[in-house]
């Protein structure tokens, strides 16, 4: 009889059921009250006392793995049962899986960043939340300052001043007061102007300022740097131009703008018929901004530039709504590649 039930152990072992019903008929055939253990544990009073043993310890084995069989057979048709209900096919293959993008603010962005790298730029970034010194007044800035209401603020709390920073100049002092010159250095970074939302302007938006100082820099060096910019990221033919203009923490100031590279420089609604466009604001810096940040004014000299990366985009890929970048429609969105 103990080798019986062994036979019973491995034929439990091998069973195997695609539906429910043929698992209740093997739950009977074990289990049920008609079953083959109950009948095996009505035989138990027969078995020899030397035997007992060892023919409890056989037939509650088979008791548990029948019992094992059944749960593990309904739980794994109960299951299949789900996933065939949740409309998703396990076994297709992910690969059809439709590839995101990166965002064009992000591919110009890079591109950016690349130049300048190889021109031995670094990078440096800064916190987004700045205090009044690092935002304003370490860059020529001073309360009651008339430039400061070209830069319409969010500030956050008053006295001391905290604030969104409305451009990443403010990482420029930090790196300056932080390293000793010579430095070289970009800083990209997203910046907050309280402004109306156009297809021209955002209150958020992105920008990259560069720096410049060491002894004997000059102005010559900064427009080189610039020219050489403009022609890898838009074309060898692209030619600039710089203009007057102002900025207080640089003096020289000037506004840089490049030939138009939709019409080649005849004239389009893009260039508003000039054949030049603006890209970009520059000058040297101004004593007091190296002065206030610990770095010899008598001694170094130094450039700067800063660019909105949003400006750059829309002339590169002709988008003419600011706001596409910020809509995060995928439509729009997939059209842009990083090669």
């Amino acid at each position: 009889m103990l080798d019986q039930i062994k036979e019973h152990i491995i034929e439990v072992e091998k069973f195997q059921a695609d539906s429910a019903e043929a698992v209740e008929q093997f739950r009977i055939k074990y289990l049920g009250k008609k079953g083959v253990l109950n009948d095996l544990f009505l035989a138990f009073k027969d078995v020899p006392n030397q035997e007992k043993k060892a023919f409890g310890q056989t037939l509650n084995e088979l008791k548990t793995k029948a019992q094992e069989k059944v749960d593990t057979l309904k739980e794994a048709l109960e299951q299949k049962e789900d996933n065939a209900g949740s409309g998703i096919d396990l076994t297709m293959s992910s690969e059809p899986m439709r590839l995101g993008s990166r965002h064009p603010l992000s591919i110009v962005k890079n591109e950016i960043i690349e130049i300048f790298a190889r021109l031995g730029f670094t990078i440096s970034e800064g916190p987004e939340i700045e205090d009044d010194w690092h935002n304003f007044s370490a860059l020529n800035l001073p309360d009651e300052h008339p430039a400061r209401d070209m830069q319409d603020t969010f500030f956050i709390q008053r006295d001391p001043d905290y604030l969104l920073r409305t451009h990443t100049s403010s990482v420029q002092v930090r790196f300056m007061e932080k390293n000793k010159a010579p430095i070289r250095t970009i800083s990209p970074g997203r910046v907050f102007r309280n402004e109306a939302i156009s297809a021209r302007a955002h209150c958020i938006f992105h920008q990259i300022e560069g720096l410049y100082v060491d002894e004997n820099v000059s102005f010559a060096d900064l427009k080189q740097t610039l020219l050489h910019f403009a022609q890898e990221f838009f074309g060898k033919e692209t030619e600039i131009r710089l203009r007057p203009s102002y900025f207080p923490f640089t003096e020289p100031s000037a506004e840089v703008d490049i030939s138009c590279n939709i019409c080649k420089g005849d004239g389009c609604n893009i260039c508003k018929y000039t054949g030049w466009v603006e890209i970009l604001g520059c000058g040297m810096v101004d004593p007091n901004v190296l002065d206030n940040c610990g770095i010899d004014s008598k001694k170094y000299t130094g450039f700067a530039f800063g660019m909105g990366v949003e400006r750059i985009t829309m002339l590169k890929y002709q988008i003419k709504d600011l706001r596409f970048f910020f809509e995060n429609d995928v439509r729009f969105l997939e059209q842009f590649t990083s090669a």
